[in-house]
This record gives C-alpha cells, sequence and structure tokens, in this order.
C-alpha cells in the first residue's frame, strides 16, 4: 500500500488505498525518489491519514506542511489519524491567546 508525504515535515501521510493491520505501508514523499516504510496498526481506508512520526499528545500534526490539529493522545507510527485522535486548532476562539 501507498501513502503519500507532500513535504519532509509532514508527521501524517495520505493512503492512496486501503490497509488492513499488518499491511505495509510505502510513505512516498512528493518529488524525491525516496520511501520509508511504515506497519498499518489498524485499518486506514484510501484518502485516510496514517502516522508516520510518532507523536505525543498535544503535538502538531503537520500535513502538506502546515498544521492541522493537536494530537489529543500519543499516536504511534502506522496508526490512523482522525477525529479520534486528533483535534483542529484553527478558528478556535477558545484557543486565542487572552490579552
Amino acid at each position: 500500500m501507498l501513502a503519500l508525504k507532500l513535504t519532509a515535515k509532514d508527521t501524517v501521510a495520505t493512503a492512496l488505498d486501503d490497509a488492513k493491520p499488518g499491511d505495509r505501508v510505502e510513505l512516498l514523499l512528493h518529488g524525491e525518489d525516496r520511501r520509508e516504510a511504515v506497519t498499518a496498526q489498524e485499518p486506514i481506508p484510501f484518502g485516510f491519514k496514517v502516522c508516520a512520526t510518532p507523536m505525543k499528545k498535544g503535538d502538531l500534526v503537520i500535513k502538506y506542511g502546515l498544521p492541522i490539529g493537536r494530537a489529543t493522545r500519543d499516536i504511534r507510527v502506522g496508526e490512523l489519524v482522525h477525529v479520534h485522535n486528533i483535534e483542529g486548532c484553527r478558528g478556535r476562539g477558545d484557543l486565542e491567546e487572552k490579552k
């Protein structure tokens, strides 16, 4: 199974096919002839995010070179990254700095 990272700093990759637990997931870095592999820890549906770099609770989740949210718990490499383990951090008034 293949998954795509657009930048080297991405902590997640987008699945280009479905993966089952135990499947080898090859992470392709856009524009480079370099691949790394992870093992799917759970089902990863097409178009969803797979964890490419271990994340601790509170870490920024980076996709396409930009933060898309924060981890709400530790996330292991090969796990599905979705609403059950990240929360958005853009446009949230409750996270704005108080003056």
